[in-house]
This record gives C-alpha cells, sequence and structure tokens, in this order.
C-alpha cells in the first residue's frame, strides 16, 4: 500500500529569514513603523530560539482587582504575591518555577529578578509562570512592564473577572491587535464563585462571543475561582499539556511572524500586475524622445555628407580636389569621428557640438520619462508605486551627457574610409600621371618646335598624336572617374546613414535602458522578491 505524505510547511527559521529579508527590501518604502517592528520581531525570535526551548514562560496578564496575584498563589501552592485590597498591588513582574534549572538567562533576558522555587510537580515541570502588573494601572511603568512582558513570553493566559470582562481597554489594546496569537492564548474568567451557576454561563457565553469578534475563536475559555479551587485542576491540565509539548515558544514566534509579515503587507499591498509590454512601449517612446533630443536626424545627415565630402577628397579629380579640403568636413564641425596626431591617429570621444536640445524637445523626454514611470507603477500597489517613479527619475540629469557619449562613441565608425577609395585614389593618381606625361610631352614638342629643332619621330593612335592621347584621354579618364566615384560615395553615404542611424537609436535605447529601464525594473524586482519574502513568511509552519 502506498503511503502519502503529508506537505510540510516551511521551517521556523526560514520564515523568520523570510521576514528579515521583507523587512530589508521595504527599508525606504514601507512605514518606518511595519518595518522596525518586523525588525523587533525578528531580533527577538533569535534571541529567544538561542535561550532554553525547556521551559514554557506563561504570563498572567489581567486588569486590577481581576485576582492575578491570587490565581498565582493559587497556581503555585502558596502565598508568592502580596494580595491586598489597595490597588494596584503587582508592581513589578515576577517568576515562580517549576523545575527552573537552566532557566537563569530566560528570565535575565525578560529582566524578572523575582524569582521563586515551587515544589516540583512532574505535569509542570519546566513551567515560569509569571505575575504581571495591572494592564490598566494607573502607575505608566506598570502598563509599560506589562506591554513589554506580553511581547516576549510564550504563553498569555489573561486573567478577567465577572465586572471588567467586557472592558473596551483590553479588548482594544490587546487581545483584538493579538488575534493572530490564539494558539498561545488562554482566557481565565476568575472570581466566579461570586456568581450563581446561570450568571456563570451567561458571562462565560457573552466572554465567547466578544473572543469571536476580536478574532480569537477557538481561544480556551475557563471558569476558576482562586478562593474556592473551582477550575483549577482543569486549568493545571490545559497549562501541563501546554509545557509537555515543549512547543509554545515556537508557536509564539510563528504567530509573531506571521503578525509582523501581516502587517508588512498591510504597509506594502499585494502583488505587481505584469506590466511589462505596456514598460516596453514606453521605453520605445522614451527612445524617439532621446534621439530627437541628442540631435539624431541632424547627425545622420551630417554621417551621409560627410561621407560625400571625404569621398571626393580621396577619390576626385586631383587637379580640382584640393578645393574641397577648403569645404569644413560636416562631421568635425559636430566634433563627431575626429583624430589628431596627439591621440596617435585614435578617435576622440568628448563633448559633441551637436546642438542642444530645444525646449519642446526636453519637455518630450520629460513626458516619456513621466509615462515610464507611470506605465511601471501603475501595475504596483501601495508605497511601491512612489519608488517604481523615482526610479525613473533617479538618472534624469545623467541622461543628456550619456547621450551625448552614445552618439560620440557610436559614431567613430562613421568616417572610416572604405578600402576603395585607397584603390580609386592610387588610379587617378596613375591617370593623373598619364595625362601629365602627355602634358609634358606636348610641352617638349612646343619648345622644339619654337627653337626651331628637329622635330623627333612622332606615335600617333590612328591619326591622333599620342601625346595628345595622353594628355586628353587622362583628363577625360579622371573626370570620368570621379563622377563615378561621386554617385558610389552618394550610395554608400546613404548606406552609412542609415546603418549609423540604426547604430544611434540602438546606442541611445541602450542608455535609455541602463538609466532609466533598468532602475524601475530593479524595484519592480525588490517588490516582487518583497512579496515571495512576504508570502513565505506569512505560510505557517
Amino acid at each position: 500500500m502506498r503511503l502519502l505524505r503529508r506537505k510540510e510547511g516551511p521551517s521556523l527559521d526560514s520564515r523568520l529569514a523570510a521576514l528579515l529579508e521583507a523587512a530589508t527590501l521595504g527599508e525606504g518604502r514601507l512605514s518606518a513603523e511595519a518595518v522596525a517592528g518586523a525588525r523587533a520581531v525578528a531580533e527577538r525570535a533569535g534571541v529567544r530560539r538561542e535561550l532554553s526551548i525547556d521551559h514554557t514562560v506563561a504570563a498572567l496578564a489581567g486588569a486590577t482587582g481581576s485576582g492575578k496575584s491570587s490565581l498565582y498563589n493559587a497556581l503555585a501552592g502558596e502565598e508568592l504575591a502580596t494580595v491586598g485590597v489597595t490597588r494596584p498591588t503587582t508592581s513589578a513582574a515576577q517568576a515562580a518555577l517549576w523545575d527552573g534549572d537552566g532557566a537563569g538567562p530566560l528570565l535575565d533576558w525578560l529582566e524578572v529578578p523575582r524569582r521563586h522555587a515551587t515544589t516540583p510537580e512532574t505535569d509542570l515541570s519546566g513551567l515560569v509562570l509569571l505575575d504581571l502588573p495591572d494592564h490598566d494601572s494607573i502607575r505608566l511603568s506598570h502598563r509599560l512592564e506589562v506591554d513589554r512582558l506580553v511581547e516576549q513570553v510564550d504563553l498569555l493566559v489573561w486573567v478577567v473577572d465577572p465586572q471588567k470582562y467586557a472592558d473596551a481597554a483590553l479588548h482594544e489594546r490587546y487581545l483584538r491587535p493579538l488575534a493572530g496569537h490564539a494558539d498561545v492564548m488562554l482566557v481565565v474568567l476568575n472570581q466566579v464563585d461570586r456568581l450563581p451557576a446561570q450568571a456563570v454561563e451567561r458571562c462565560l457565553a457573552d466572554l465567547r462571543r466578544l473572543l469571536d469578534d476580536d478574532g480569537l475563536t477557538g481561544v480556551p475559555v475557563l471558569a476558576v475561582s482562586a478562593r474556592t479551587g473551582r477550575g483549577l485542576a482543569e486549568l493545571r491540565s490545559v497549562l501541563g499539556d501546554r509545557v509537555s509539548e515543549r512547543k509554545s515558544w515556537s508557536a509564539r514566534l510563528a504567530a509573531d511572524i506571521t503578525t509582523a509579515a501581516d502587517h508588512l503587507a498591510t504597509a506594502g499591498g499585494g502583488e505587481a500586475e505584469d506590466e511589462s509590454k505596456r514598460i516596453d512601449g514606453a521605453g520605445r517612446a522614451l527612445t524617439g524622445a532621446l534621439c530627437a533630443a541628442a540631435g539624431v536626424p541632424l547627425v545622420v545627415e551630417a554621417v551621409a555628407k560627410g561621407h560625400r565630402h571625404r569621398a571626393v577628397v580621396a577619390t576626385g579629380w586631383p587637379v580640382t580636389r584640393w578645393v574641397r579640403r577648403f569645404r569644413p568636413d560636416p562631421l568635425r564641425r559636430l566634433r563627431l569621428g575626429t583624430a589628431t596626431a596627439a591621440t596617435g591617429g585614435r578617435e576622440i570621444v568628448g563633448r559633441t557640438s551637436v546642438p542642444a536640445a530645444s525646449a519642446v524637445q526636453r519637455a518630450q523626454v520629460e513626458t516619456a520619462l513621466r509615462d515610464v514611470g507611470e506605465v511601471a507603477a501603475s501595475g504596483v500597489p501601495g508605497p511601491w508605486a512612489g519608488a517604481v517613479r523615482q526610479a525613473a527619475r533617479a538618472h534624469a540629469r545623467e541622461l543628456a551627457d550619456a547621450v551625448d557619449r552614445a552618439v560620440a562613441t557610436t559614431s567613430v565608425g562613421a568616417t572610416r574610409r572604405p578600402r576603395w577609395w585607397r584603390a580609386v585614389n592610387v588610379l587617378q593618381w596613375l591617370v593623373f600621371a598619364t595625362m601629365l606625361s602627355g602634358a609634358l610631352w606636348l610641352g617638349a614638342l612646343f619648345g622644339m618646335d619654337y627653337l626651331r629643332l628637329p622635330q623627333p619621330p612622332l606615335p600617333t593612335a590612328g591619326v591622333v598624336p599620342w601625346p595628345t592621347v595622353l594628355l586628353g584621354g587622362g583628363a577625360l579618364a579622371g573626370v570620368l572617374i570621379a563622377l563615378l566615384s561621386r554617385l558610389a560615395a552618394w550610395a554608400g553615404g546613404r548606406r552609412r546613414a542609415r546603418r549609423t542611424g540604426k547604430a544611434l537609436r540602438a546606442s541611445i535605447g541602450q542608455v535609455g535602458e541602463e538609466l532609466v529601464i533598468a532602475p524601475v525594473a530593479a524595484e519592480l524586482d525588490r517588490h516582487a522578491r518583497f512579496t515571495e519574502a512576504l508570502d513565505l513568511a506569512r505560510t505557517k509552519t
């Protein structure tokens, strides 16, 4: 027969680590109170786990006149606490120990100096019972002492009496906020000996109703009389069961972790929606706005014109190409793709001379940044939305310089000389040399004729002398090669401009990705990890 294994929940250690991670991720995003509360729980849980886990610390808490001290003495079997008419009687917490060996460090941490060893009882072995001051004491120090220990003890035993069991201060200040601690809580209705049997049942039913309204459904409610001993055996039995299980300390820590995680969840909202497609669209709009502000159309046009300009200088007819050198290079005018001898021919990448963005273009960039933040934040709950919007604008001041550097860096390749320019340049000089040789030959013939020297034999190509062929053919060939090179340069300039424009958009898009989209994505990822950690912390063991 195949046995089915029940799936176990996360361990207390993993939940504690998840709570601490959620508090760390929520730092600066959520309320300081919720984050501090989670850190306090994590710190307190860490200390409690290192102390004695063989002892269960139970605290008797209640209002003035509820009979806590009388019940404390009755359970201890001796007069340990002073019981009197003057209120408040208990001014500081004191502890009764059943087999308290090794409980010293635990009580030191709880700051309970008054300790009493009781008669050993097997069923209560390991119990550390605290008698707390009144939670409604007129003395502030007493109330603070109660608040401190209520957060630290393993098991809470609330002692109420028939007159004050419905006290709003008890329910609103303690019981309702501790709704998640039902597993480590008992409620004792003391002094039932003062009521008729029917009245006791009505009080218990009404107390049960109030506890259910507080979210404490299932918390045991016991009717006890410390004076007559009614219900003490049942209370001892319940305490003995809790002590023998040795789980109250871990159940208390688990409840604390759940409550702290719930507070973080309330402060941080729920899960984020998937806005990746909309963010991609806003990112493309941002890239377009940055390209316009960076003067990409102007740079692309300058790339095409600069390519043609340098092509004419490199491949034009040597007789006229020098005139082109007096015209400025469109790219050099923008300080793009420049090189100097001082840098060993390396390209200089620095601040360009591209005209600054206009007011309209700057406004478009601002709008695009805001749209990215709004789109990303629209799917994020609570205070995380503000952090996402802030992340979208965190590097707004760096964008202009980063985009300018991207333009300068990407434009470096726009000035690279194609290999065919060199070949055509060599060909042009060969043609020019041919034309020059023809001119020199004709010049020599003219000089000899002027000096009336005998003419040497003159070779011809058909009826045209070779010097004339060389001169005219060289000039015609040089002009023709220059025109064809100019056509090729025009087509090459368009291709280079398209490639440069595409590269510029990609490079500027990368800048937007790094300075805008990436911080937003990091903030969204932070929220996702916060949600995962919170879900783990809230999962019951």
